[in-house]
């Protein structure tokens, strides 16, 4: 079993690699961070993404996609994770995964080739309560839907929800009847909705009941994924800046605590990489293994990310607590992949019982 990258996905990373370094430099981050209240994504950015064919990656050939896999989607999020990049990627993937699986001729041939160019955005709605993220837990049902749904990536700008239900999934054009309230989360990269359905008109996709788990686990590959990026820069960045600063005549580097700490920070991130690499491999080709392994990337990737962050913070001293620096963004980025989608503990958990523990 080869765990390298291939020639074409090493291109991929480097293609959208570059186009970061064009076009989302920290200041343009910042810039929509800070854009209190009207917090959307960067649509020149994404736009940018969707010519390169991006959201494409995951779409069947016969649906007018590249007909990849979800390793090829994850090494992309981790590449937008190590820039924190303020697009839609996340909800975007899972809902053109959900109809790619479990929808009908007529869904897909009507949504996915529109998804594969983005001229539809696509978006999930999963979470109901506080943390009622997994299918067991979903209460809406019918194809009247009446309720919340929390934490809703760009729901306000989505032509189309995927809902997780009772009944499985369901598809909810916009126009519906529904309405949206951003949250006021932490992390404005990728902003957030309450959606309230209130007899809201919408379409099963027919395998969707069998397909919810599934796209669950995805979820929390991707979130892996986005998770290992970031903390991988957050490392690089605190390295490179203790090599810079110097007190008391050398560079902070020199100070064994320091070093200390920015050791435990790299082993605990780069021997994690395996992690989600293997947990999208087995959503793709290992479904027995599939769950079990998304869930572990997901609890290990998002508690380290959140660490490190905390210890980033620690290295660059008063500099790291300030709102200028790009500290926090990733802090606050770390923050939203822990909670959404399940919190590290309730996946060790879910881990737990699928090994028969």
């Amino acid at each position: 079993m080869n765990f390298l990258l291939s020639e074409e996905q090493l291109a991929l990373v480097d293609s959208v690699t570059n186009l970061l370094r064009d076009k989302c430099d920290p200041l343009r981050v910042h810039k929509i961070f800070d854009a209190l209240g009207d917090a959307q994504f960067d649509a020149e950015l994404w736009s940018a993404l969707c010519e390169m064919g991006v959201p494409a990656i995951i779409v069947p050939e016969e649906n007018s996609g590249l007909g990849l896999e979800l390793v090829d989607v994850a090494i992309v999020a981790e590449a937008l994770g190590k820039a924190a990049a303020p697009v839609p990627l996340l909800g975007h993937s899972l809902a053109t995964i959900a109809i790619s699986l479990a929808g009908s001729d007529a869904q897909k041939s009507k949504w996915l080739p529109l998804l594969a160019t983005g001229e539809a955005l696509g978006t999930v709605a999963f979470c109901e309560g506080k943390s009622g993220w997994m299918p067991d837990e979903w209460t809406m049902a019918g194809l009247n839907l009446t309720g919340t749904k929390t934490l809703v990536p760009n729901a306000a700008e989505a032509d189309v929800i995927i809902v997780g239900t009772a009944d499985g999934l369901a598809l909810v054009e916009k126009g519906s009847n529904y309405t949206t309230a951003r949250v006021n989360s932490a992390d404005r990269t990728r902003p957030v909705d309450t959606v309230t359905f209130d007899a809201t008109s919408a379409e099963l996709l027919p395998r969707g009941k069998e397909t919810a788990a599934h796209l669950m686990d995805a979820a929390s590959v991707l979130l892996a994924a986005d998770s290992f990026g970031g903390a991988e820069h957050c490392v690089n960045m605190s390295v490179d800046y203790a090599k810079m600063r110097e007190q008391y005549g050398q560079a902070i580097a020199g100070f064994q605590g320091l070093r200390y700490q920015l050791v435990a920070m790299a082993m605990a991130t780069e021997p994690s990489r395996g992690l989600y690499w293997y947990a999208a491999h087995a959503w793709d080709a290992i479904p027995d293994k599939s769950s079990h392994a998304a869930s572990q990337a997901k609890a290990h990737l998002t508690d380290i990310y959140l660490q490190v962050t905390r210890d980033t913070v620690e290295a660059h001293g008063g500099i790291g607590f300030t709102w200028e620096h790009d500290t926090h963004l990733y802090m606050k980025r770390a923050m939203l992949n822990w909670a959404w989608a399940g919190t590290p503990s309730r996946h060790r958990l879910r881990a737990a019982d699928l090994a028969g523990w």
